[in-house]
């Protein structure tokens, strides 16, 4: 009768038109404390993109552990594309989910498919990007974005020389010509990354330390659209062309993702960086995908920010586990990630900055990477 009654009531909603694009299903599984043996349990995994080596780790991961943990899994990849991951939301609803685990591509496009998840007793586990503008989502998991956008400033001015990794001033005085990059409006993760960076930066750049020459500091300047690489490889070739023409020399760059870091150095090398006359800048970065590990270890990349999804999976699987045995997952912040609506219990786990001489101690000795993958700049 349950089944039944569940069915129903999200049956409701996708025809009132709250949840777009719903598939067909005859009611599901027992919802949150059914109790339930791990084998009848399903959870969905709904994925922003496979394009991006990250969110393919990311999946993978939280996959094999809920399946190690006796789950039934559902995970899809949207390919960055909204309509799907709603389409694919509604889905794993219609089909029974149990728990629902999302990274969201756009934070603040899914308040019908959570809406008939709420009806349905569903609870849902926002993954790494907060959902936003909706009471619907119950626990969120993530890294402590915040400080991601801290370490990732440090990084920049350690590379440049103003202070040492311990944080202690360094032999560089400046001052230094920069260019700042952000992620994508769409997803909240930027804006904490970017507040967190400018707490370190902003002082800087208002004594002088720091000069950004095209004058682009606010985060709907330099933000970069579903975080491309092309997109931030076509902007900072406009920077070069626009602000570099004298032949002013850029010596660093702040990047929030390995991506955009990518798509920067390479419209710098088209430029003509990188060459021993004209070293490339110091660039950051976010997310340690292979191939900008081994640019970091060519000497092309600076750093960047290590965030271990095998812990952040582990996370998405205990709070999943919680729900499912009518528990409350434990969180480590209850103040921190307003979405709009409410303020939703987080868990957050901490980041690692890595430079050339951390590539083995950080990702290899501890079985993110091989040294093979490193070489190779992928995996496998």
């Amino acid at each position: 009768m349950w089944k039944r009654m569940r069915a129903v009531a999200v049956g409701a909603l996708l025809v009132l038109g709250l949840a777009a694009c719903g598939g067909q299903g005859a009611g599901g599984g027992g919802g949150a404390g059914s109790g339930g043996a791990p084998q009848d349990m399903l959870v969905g995994v709904a994925m922003p993109t496979q394009t991006s080596e990250r969110w393919i780790a990311d999946g993978n991961a939280v996959r094999d552990q809920l399946s190690a943990a006796g789950y039934r899994v559902d995970l899809q990849f949207a390919n960055d594309d909204i309509p799907t991951q709603s389409q694919q939301i509604d889905q794993m609803i219609t089909q029974g989910a149990d728990v629902l685990i999302v990274a969201a591509i756009d934070g603040t496009a899914l308040s019908g498919q959570l809406q008939a998840a709420k009806a349905a007793n569903i609870p849902v586990i926002a993954y790494d990007r907060l959902i936003r503008e909706t009471p619907d989502v119950d626990f969120y998991v993530t890294f402590d974005n915040f400080q991601v956008g801290v370490a990732q400033a440090r990084a920049l001015l350690t590379g440049l020389g103003l202070q040492k990794a311990d944080g202690t001033p360094g032999a560089e005085k400046g001052p230094f010509v920069v260019e700042l990059f952000a992620g994508s409006l769409d997803d909240n993760n930027a804006f904490y990354f970017y507040d967190g960076a400018m707490s370190v930066l902003r002082p800087l750049i208002d004594a002088g330390t720091l000069r950004v020459r095209s004058g682009q500091t606010g985060i709907e300047q330099i933000a970069t659209l579903r975080w491309a690489q092309e997109t931030a490889q076509k902007r900072m070739e406009d920077l070069l062309t626009g602000s570099y023409s004298d032949g002013t020399r850029v010596d660093g760059v702040l990047s929030p993702y390995d991506g955009i870091s990518r798509g920067v150095i390479t419209a710098l090398q088209n430029a003509g960086y990188g060459s021993a006359a004209r070293p490339l800048p110091v660039v950051t970065g976010q997310d340690a995908e292979i191939a900008s590990v081994k640019m970091i270890a060519d000497g092309q990349q600076s750093s960047t920010i290590f965030k271990d999804t095998r812990e952040l999976a582990k996370q998405a699987v205990a709070a999943s586990t919680a729900f499912l045995q009518g528990r409350t997952p434990e969180a480590n912040d209850t103040t921190t990630y307003d979405n709009g609506v409410k303020v939703v219990p987080s868990h957050l786990l901490p980041v690692q900055t890595v430079f050339r001489a951390d590539i083995t101690p950080k990702l290899v000795d501890t079985g993110y990477y091989t040294a093979e993958d490193v070489a190779r700049g992928r995996q496998g």
